[in-house]
């Protein structure tokens, strides 16, 4: 049996904080995505418990009735402890060498673990679901199933941007791009 799970980035927010919220863009871009979400019979949405993940995910749960399961585990990859002028050749970095962990931080391959926790266990229910993260988590579970997924990929994803995982086939399809 193949189960179909929705991922999905946030939709534009002000800023990268733990309670940023959406933009003005960005609550008319979860509207939008609620109305796309709505036309794929989904029985479950589990989100990121950062503001705006929460807030990409509201107006898809009053259109469909369904609640919002938080799941920490969903929550975006933590580069560093500390603010990096060049956070990008950093992240860069880490997408070649899945084990980095600079100070404070949290390595690639355990951020795509916790992800994939969470798909495997929406794999187990057998219902489609839709998991409401951030970029970088997104690229790195993208490049689970994709080994040629890194950081070029995260560079170009949109904001919002939704993917679905075919879990018996193994196969990645995007639906929809911001």
């Amino acid at each position: 049996m193949t189960t179909e799970i929705i991922l999905v980035r946030h939709a534009t927010s002000s800023h990268q904080a733990p309670e940023a919220p959406l933009t003005a863009a960005g609550f008319a871009e979860a509207q939008a995505l609620a109305e796309l979400l709505y036309t794929l019979d989904i029985a479950r949405i589990v989100s990121s418990p950062l503001r705006r993940a929460v807030q990409t995910a509201e107006p898809f749960s009053a259109r469909s009735g369904l609640s919002i399961e938080l799941d920490p585990r969903l929550s975006e990859r933590r580069l560093s402890g500390s603010d990096l002028p060049d956070w990008r050749a950093h992240l860069r970095a880490s997408f070649i060498d899945l084990d980095r962990c600079l100070e404070g931080g949290e390595s690639a391959r355990d951020a795509r673990m916790r992800g994939l926790a969470v798909i495997d266990e929406a794999v187990a229910t057998g219902r489609r679901t839709v998991l409401v993260t951030h970029g970088t988590l997104l690229a790195l579970l993208l490049g689970a199933f994709d080994p040629s997924i890194g950081y070029e990929v995260w560079d170009r994803l949109s904001i919002p941007d939704v993917y679905i995982v075919q879990t018996r086939a193994g196969t990645l399809r995007r639906i929809w791009n911001g």
